[in-house]
C-alpha cells in the first residue's frame, strides 16, 4: 500500500485493529476461549483495554516506518517473550491455543 498517503494507510491499520477487537470480543472467540485455556471466567476485553490496544498499535504504526525492520522484529519479540515470562500469555500463545490447543500450554499457563 505504499502507494497510498499515510493517512490512508493509517485508517486502513485501524480498521484492521478495531476488527480484531470485535472479532477477539465476540461471545464465539470468548467462549473459544474459555475451552482452550485457563481463562473460566473470561468476559471479554473491557472497553478501555480496547482502546489501549488501538492506542498501542497506533504507537506502532507511527514507529515501525522509522526504524530499521530488525529493530522492529526484535521490539516485537522482546514483548512476546515479556509477556510469557509476565503474565503467561501473548498473542503467539492466544493464536495457537485458539487454533490448535496444547492441554500442556493449558496446564503451565493455569501455574
Amino acid at each position: 500500500l505504499k502507494r497510498n498517503s499515510m493517512g490512508e494507510r493509517y485508517a486502513g491499520a485501524v480498521l484492521i485493529e478495531a476488527g480484531w477487537e470485535l472479532l477477539e470480543n465476540s461471545q464465539f472467540i470468548i467462549d473459544r476461549y474459555r475451552e482452550a485455556t485457563f481463562a473460566f471466567g473470561y468476559n471479554g476485553d473491557s472497553v478501555l483495554n480496547s482502546l489501549a490496544d488501538v492506542g498501542w498499535m497506533t504507537l506502532g504504526f507511527l514507529a515501525a516506518p522509522r526504524l530499521p525492520v530488525w529493530t522492529t522484529i526484535v521490539i516485537a519479540v522482546f514483548f512476546e517473550l515479556l509477556t510469557l515470562w509476565t503474565i503467561r500469555d501473548n498473542l503467539t500463545l492466544n493464536v495457537l491455543m485458539l487454533v490448535a490447543p496444547v492441554e500442556a500450554v493449558k496446564d503451565w499457563q493455569g501455574g
